[in-house]
């Protein structure tokens, strides 16, 4: 599994990330494909059709940032990283320690921008 040092190193991966993607949208759009039809702009049409997103886990301490990258068939996790303390401190208190899986949005999509793209 792929970790961040890893990441910065693959700019065609890094390139093909949907910052917007959250894991509701991934379920809508590859595993409800008959509901697809009445809202947004991109439709599945084939097991080629991918995306790739990232997502917190936090079933588990400590939540982790996984890239996933998904098709109607599967989901793959292709890279985990471990987010540094504050910003997993500023994560679980925005989430009220709830444990799930979240998109990534505010502090934890900022660190984790900077860190890929400095």
């Amino acid at each position: 599994m792929m970790q961040l040092s890893d990441l910065r190193k693959n700019n065609m991966l890094l390139d093909s990330i949907d910052w917007n993607m959250t894991p509701e949208e991934a379920v809508r759009l590859y595993l409800e494909w008959g509901n697809n039809w009445a809202r947004g702009n991109y439709v599945i049409r084939s097991k080629d059709d991918v995306s790739y997103y990232f997502v917190v886990y936090a079933w588990e301490a400590p939540p982790v940032i996984y890239l996933i990258k998904r098709n109607s068939e599967e989901a793959v996790e292709l890279a985990k990283i471990r987010m540094p303390d504050d910003i997993k401190k500023k994560f679980l208190d925005e989430v009220g320690h709830s444990k799930g899986v979240y998109s990534i949005e505010g502090v934890v999509k900022e660190w984790l921008k900077s860190q890929l793209y400095h």
